[in-house]
């Protein structure tokens, strides 16, 4: 699993933006709300991500992750390794991470968004 396997998968929902936060860290966005930090400048790169409260308390409790600084009372996950996960387990996590922030914005960032 590499960085660029992951923007794949992002960039392949509806509406994902992405930016730059904190000077070296790329966040994948919809209707302007983060669901994936990475930090491509670390090696080796890490990312959190939103889970929902079941996938929290699994990921949490597997080696090389932990709840994210500042984010874990919203149920983000950070690793410290992206290769912790396969390209199907980003595939799961990324997508439900995207359907958890995608389902709480407004309707018309929705009908903006088209999906």
């Amino acid at each position: 699993m590499t960085l660029e396997d992951l923007q794949q998968i992002c960039n392949a929902f509806p509406g994902v933006t992405t930016d730059i936060k904190w000077d070296n860290h790329l966040c994948f966005n919809v209707g302007g709300k983060m669901f994936i930090i990475t930090s491509p400048d670390t090696v080796p790169p890490t990312a959190s991500f939103k889970a929902t409260d079941d996938d929290f308390e699994i990921l949490t409790q597997r080696e090389g992750f932990t709840p994210a600084a500042y984010l874990a009372r919203y149920k983000w996950v950070y690793t410290d390794d992206i290769k912790r996960l396969t390209k199907k387990e980003w595939q799961q996590y990324a997508q439900s991470a995207y359907n958890l922030i995608y389902g709480k914005l407004p309707v018309k960032v929705k009908k903006e968004i088209g999906s």
